[in-house]
C-alpha cells in the first residue's frame, strides 16, 4: 500500500478525535446518555420499529416518511450554535415521559393495535432525547424532537372517507362539464362506462406527504400562528380538492378520448406531476408571507434562558449515571410486564 493512503488513512481517526475533543465533556457526557437511553429504546421496541420501517419502505403512503430523519437531523444541525451556549442537564421528569410512552408501547403491543404501539415506540425515543438533554436544550431542539412525530406511519386511516369525498367533488364536476353520471358510494358510472375511486386514487399518499411539509414550513417559515394555520388548511384542503379535480379529469378525458388513453394520461400527469404542480402553487402563493429563515425557528438559548420558569424545571436535574439506570430500570421493568400480560406478543 502506498505510504500516502496508509498517512492519509491513519489521520482519518485522529481528525475525529481532535473534533471530539473540541466537544464540551458535558455535552460527550450527555451524547453518551443520549446513545445509550435510544439504544435501549430502540432494542425493547425492535418488533415496532421493524414494523415502521417496513411500511416506509415498502407502502407508498408512507414512502415520504424516508426523509423525515434527514429533516430532523437538518433541523437540529441549525440549531448547533444555540447548542454551543447551552449546558446539558440530564432531566429527572423526563423518566416521566419515558414512563408513559412504555406504557403507550405496552397497550399497543398487548391490545393489537400498531398505530399506538408505533405511537409508543417513537414516543420513548422522544423521551430519552428530553430526559438526556434536559428543558433547556430540549426547549431549543423543540422542533426537531416534535417533528419526529412523523416518523408514525398514518394516513390509511382516512382513506375511506377521501375516497368518499373524490368521488362527490369527481361527480360535481362531471355534473358541472355537462357529462351524465351517477354515483353510488365510491362508482361513479358515466355513458362510456363505470368508474371507481379506488383505496390508490383516495389522494391519501399526497395529502400525507403535503401535511409533512406543511408542518416543516408552517414552524420554520412563519412566526404568526394565525399564517401557521391559514397555511396549514390551505395544504390540507388544496390537496383533497385538487385530487377531486384529478379523477374528474380522468372522467371527463375518458368520455372522449376512452378509457385506456384516460387511465394512461393519469399515470403520466395526474401523478406526482399534478401534485408537484399543486405544491408549487402553495407554495409560491405562501412565499411572499414567509416571516423568517429556516435557521431562525424556534427559541434561541437566550429566550429560554428568559423564561421565569426555567430554574423550576430545572430543579429536577440528574446526573448521567442516574440517567442511564432510569431508562436500565424503565426498559427492564417495561420488558417484564409485557411479558406478563401479553407473553406472545413480546415473544
Amino acid at each position: 500500500m502506498p505510504h500516502d493512503a496508509v498517512t492519509q488513512g491513519s489521520s482519518l481517526p485522529n481528525k475525529a478525535a481532535k473534533r471530539l475533543a473540541q466537544v464540551p465533556a458535558e455535552w460527550r457526557k450527555t451524547l453518551i446518555v443520549l446513545a445509550i437511553g435510544a439504544a435501549s429504546v430502540i432494542l425493547l421496541a425492535a418488533r415496532e420499529w421493524g414494523e415502521m420501517a417496513h411500511q416506509w419502505w415498502n407502502i407508498d403512503t408512507y414512502t415520504h416518511i424516508l426523509l423525515v430523519p434527514v429533516i430532523v437531523g437538518w433541523l437540529s444541525a441549525l440549531k448547533l450554535g444555540e447548542l454551543a451556549n447551552i449546558t446539558p442537564r440530564p432531566w429527572m421528569p423526563g423518566l416521566a415521559i419515558v414512563a408513559a410512552a412504555l406504557v403507550i408501547w405496552i397497550a399497543g403491543r398487548t391490545s393489537g393495535i400498531n398505530i399506538l404501539a408505533h405511537a409508543g415506540a417513537v414516543g420513548l425515543l422522544q423521551a430519552v432525547v428530553v430526559t438526556a438533554l434536559g428543558p433547556r436544550a430540549s426547549l431549543v431542539l423543540a422542533l426537531p424532537i416534535g417533528f419526529a412525530a412523523f416518523l408514525v406511519p398514518v394516513g390509511d386511516e382516512f382513506i375511506a372517507p377521501l375516497q368518499a369525498i373524490t368521488a362527490d367533488i369527481a361527480v360535481a364536476l362531471t355534473h358541472w362539464s355537462g357529462i351524465p353520471a351517477v354515483v353510488d358510494g365510491i362508482y361513479i358510472d358515466t355513458p362510456i362506462g363505470l368508474f371507481i375511486v379506488a383505496e390508490a386514487c383516495s389522494g391519501v399518499k399526497f395529502l400525507a406527504a403535503m401535511v409533512t411539509l406543511a408542518v416543516l414550513v408552517a414552524f420554520t417559515r412563519f412566526e404568526s400562528w394565525r399564517r401557521r394555520a391559514a397555511f396549514m388548511a390551505a395544504s390540507i384542503i388544496v390537496p383533497i380538492i385538487a385530487n377531486g379535480i384529478r379523477a374528474w379529469g380522468t372522467i371527463f378525458i375518458a368520455q372522449s378520448q376512452g378509457v385506456e388513453f384516460a387511465a394512461g394520461f393519469d399515470h403520466i400527469f395526474y401523478g406526482w406531476i399534478f401534485f408537484a404542480i399543486v405544491v408549487a402553487i402553495i407554495l409560491s402563493v405562501a412565499w411572499r408571507f414567509f416571516e423568517r429563515e429556516p435557521e431562525e425557528n424556534g427559541w434561541s438559548a437566550s429566550q429560554v434562558a428568559a423564561f421565569p420558569w426555567l430554574s423550576r424545571l430545572e430543579a429536577g436535574s440528574i446526573s448521567p449515571i442516574v440517567a442511564v439506570a432510569g431508562f436500565a430500570g424503565l426498559c427492564i421493568g417495561a420488558g417484564i410486564i409485557g411479558a406478563i400480560v401479553a407473553p406472545a406478543a413480546l415473544g
